[in-house]
This record gives structure tokens, sequence and C-alpha cells, in this order.
């Protein structure tokens, strides 16, 4: 477990990386189950020029599983890779595991198609922030989810979520009537899926006196269960001075995962 401080997170940040020539292809439908998917389930793609077999990125925003929109985060266009901002349909027109069963569609989709777009299917990420830090753990952690699209989760290469809810989410709560201020943990708890074989996880969080509703602490415990399963690869950074917006100081990090993984798997 590590505290991270911003001197650190400044410097990472300054790093001198070569710009490259990003092409975007836009607005593309990756689940089209009803109306209101074929409007929200969609993907842009963002794919340095000449791309080949590149890493990838799949990026989720934040939003409460309520509002947001998708993103393509600036800040991780850069080492190649491609990036995939994902939309998804929102509670309470939708239910809480229909949200999470959109995220595993799209990156059941990226496993599918993203070879078209510069990408290779064996080098892929998935990121986000906030409710998009939960559904990306929610997805690479409870196997069941990309197996109903014939992917295996093990097969992703990292998992990292910004300031993601480790217990069951607070929208899920509030659908039962349940304060987000009482704890669960049951199966749309990314907690009750941790695993010892799951793919490596890179888990930041803002500060543990700035962030929302006791979020460092639900992250820390998720990272002390890797521990105590086993796992290999779970890492835990708390971003010192930031609280839920946390996400700058952050993305940093979030490259050099990809680039440590990226050596480690040459």
């Amino acid at each position: 477990m590590k505290r991270f401080f911003l001197l650190v997170v400044v410097t990472l940040m300054a790093t001198a990386l070569s710009a490259q020539e990003y092409k975007y292809n836009r607005d593309i439908v990756y689940n089209s189950v009803d109306e209101y998917a074929s409007q929200m389930c969609r993907v842009d793609i963002a794919s340095p020029e000449g791309a080949k077999d590149a890493p990838v990125i799949v990026w989720f925003h934040g939003g409460g599983l309520t509002g947001g929109r998708r993103d393509i985060p600036q800040a991780i266009l850069k080492d190649g890779c491609v990036v995939v901002g994902v939309g998804y349909r929102f509670s309470p027109k939708v239910r809480v595991t229909d949200i999470v069963d959109d995220a595993a569609a799209a990156v059941a989709w990226v496993f599918n198609n993203i070879e078209k777009y510069g990408g290779s299917s064996e080098r892929i990420y998935i990121a986000g922030h906030s409710a998009g830090g939960y559904l990306v753990t929610m997805v690479g952690l409870e196997k069941a989810r990309l197996e109903r699209y014939g992917v295996d989760a093990n097969a992703l290469k990292g998992i990292i979520p910004f300031s993601g809810q480790a217990i069951t989410h607070f929208e899920e709560r509030r659908s039962r009537g349940i304060a987000n201020t009482q704890p669960i943990v049951d199966e749309l708890s990314p907690l009750f899926h941790v695993r010892a074989d799951s793919a490596p996880i890179l888990i930041l969080s803002g500060d543990r006196e700035m962030e929302m509703l006791g979020r460092y602490e639900e992250n820390a415990y998720m990272w002390r269960v890797f521990q105590l399963v086993g796992h290999p690869d779970a890492t835990i950074y708390e971003l010192d001075g930031y609280g839920h917006n946390m996400c700058e100081p952050a993305y940093p990090l979030l490259m050099r995962f990809v680039r440590d993984h990226e050596k480690k798997n040459k």
C-alpha cells in the first residue's frame, strides 16, 4: 500500500513524451438491444496514425451511474495507445446490473473489433473514474460478465479503477432504499468477486480525508483482500491532497502501469 505525494505526481506529469497524431472514429454502436441502448451504448476510438497491434485503453466515464458522457482523456493519448471512450445506459432507466452488462458488452466489442482500429486484442487495459472505476472492476473481476460474450476476463492485461466503489454501488443501494452511508457487499460489489487469478490491478484513490463516502477505505480493504487471496500484482496508490476528482494526477500512473506491463509482456 502506497501513499503518493504531490511532488512525485508533478514530476511524472512533467515527464516529456513525444507528441503523436491521432485519428478518431466516433459514435460506433456496440449494443442495440433497444432504442435507449442504441442511443447510449456507443464508443469513440482514438488511434495513433499508422497504429498496428497497439496497446488499448478502454476508458469508462464517471457520473454516479446516472449521468456523465463518454470521454477520451487527452492525457492518455500517448505511448502509442489506442484509446476507446465508452458510453453506457443510466439508472433509473435501467438497473445497475444492466449498466454493468453494458460495460461487459463494450469490452467484449473491443476484444472482437479493435484490430480494425490499430489495436491488439491481446493488449487490452480497462480503466475508468468513479462510476467508471466501479464498472471496470466489476467487469474485470466477475468473470461471468464477459463469459456471456465469449471473452475470458483473464485475457485483460490490466484493470485500473480511479476512485471506484469497491462495495455495492450507492446507486444500487439507493434503488433498494438503502442509505449511501450503509455499506453493503453483495454480488454487485467488486469486493465480492476478488480472486487471485484476475488481471493485474492498479487501484487509485484520492486522499482519505478528502474522498467521498470513505472511498479510500473501501479500496484499501479491496487491496488487502487481494493480498489475502495471494494476487501477485495488485497495487494501491492514495493521492495525497486530492479529493474524488483526482484524475489529472492519476493519469500518469495509469500510463506508467501500461508501459511497465507492456515491457513485462514482451
